[in-house]
């Protein structure tokens, strides 16, 4: 399926499904498709990291981000993303993408996908880190659940987490 008739089927399933919580789990269902292979054909490296955006828009949609977003003018930005590729995901198989808000810092909120076959078994999990910007500049993850109405703490920071973010932190840029 082309990738712009899954982003309208996820923005109106979105926009018309059970909404969820800042911190529940968004389950979208897909299926690879032939545009979605490689030369090894088997489901593209990159095409993982395209569907993973469909569960950000979601998530962010569906916890009522999307309104917010849309009224005060914030932009979601991506900052990094990490991946690690476990099984394939061949022609026409069915496959679920869950996507949840892990923990967030004063900057940034991190946020887990794992894609998984139907039976369950894991082909791919990243971890993404995104913020929202504003016209004005930087909204930090404190007034973005403000903006919900919401007051969270956020849960605790996973060691992996931690580790990705002092390496990132580590890595010289080259011009």
């Amino acid at each position: 399926m082309n990738l712009i008739l899954r982003m309208i089927k996820v923005l109106v399933a979105a926009l018309f499904g059970q909404r969820l919580g800042v911190l529940d789990s968004s389950i979208l269902t897909f299926r690879v498709w032939p545009n979605d292979l490689d030369i090894n054909l088997h489901m593209n490296n990159g095409r993982y990291l395209t569907i993973m955006d469909l569960g950000r828009a979601d998530l962010m949609i569906r916890c009522g981000l999307g309104k917010v977003i849309l009224k005060r003018r914030w932009m979601p930005v991506l900052g990094a993303v990490t991946i690690q590729y476990r099984r394939s995901l061949s022609p026409f198989q069915g496959f679920r993408l869950r996507t949840r808000i892990l923990c967030w810092d004063e900057k940034w909120v991190f946020l887990e996908h794992r894609v998984e076959s139907l039976d369950g078994q894991v082909a791919a999990v990243a971890i993404a880190k995104g913020l929202l910007r504003s016209p004005a500049g930087l909204v930090t993850p404190a007034a973005m659940l403000r903006a919900l109405g919401l007051n969270l703490p956020s849960p605790p920071i996973p060691l992996s987490v931690s580790a990705w973010v002092s390496a990132s932190e580590k890595h010289v840029v080259i011009s």
